[in-house]
């Protein structure tokens, strides 16, 4: 089932219960990151997870702003996926460029480049996958509450 704002149902995750994704592709300009980000709070409101809202936006961020530093080769859109289902959130950021990215090391001195050590700290799941027309580096949340 298909509604205007690209959501879309699915039947994914343990039986009865059901999953939504959204889909955006993106401009390869310095536009992206800040649709991405409204994006990714409109469909955490929607889905009421809100409490991700911070964590997810700041992730979209980082795999979003890396895709257009790193790989939007040609001028290629770039897309981003929302998904939950399962008690998962996954983001993914996807692109052109088939090279895999990878986190630099802290001793090095840069003011910049560190998006995936920071997905990588934040995040509870990462990883990058190959894809038709290039790659998609993805994220996962758990979102059920923390038993306490």
């Amino acid at each position: 089932m298909r509604h205007d704002s690209g959501e879309v149902g699915l039947s994914a995750g343990p039986p009865g219960r059901l999953g939504w994704s959204r889909q955006l592709p993106l401009p390869p300009s310095g536009q992206a990151p800040g649709l991405a980000r409204q994006a990714a709070r409109d469909a955490l409101a929607a889905w009421r997870l809100e409490e991700l809202t911070e964590t997810t936006v700041l992730l979209v961020s980082e795999l979003v702003t890396n895709a257009i530093q790193h790989a939007s080769a040609g001028g290629s859109a770039i897309v981003l996926r929302l998904e939950t289902a399962g008690g998962w959130l996954r983001i993914e950021v996807h692109d052109a460029d088939p090279c895999e990215p990878t986190p630099r090391p802290l001793s090095v001195l840069e003011e910049s480049g560190f998006g995936l050590v920071l997905v990588e700290a934040m995040a509870d799941k990462w990883g990058v996958r190959q894809t038709v027309k290039g790659k998609a580096v993805w994220a996962e949340l758990d979102t059920q509450p923390a038993a306490g």
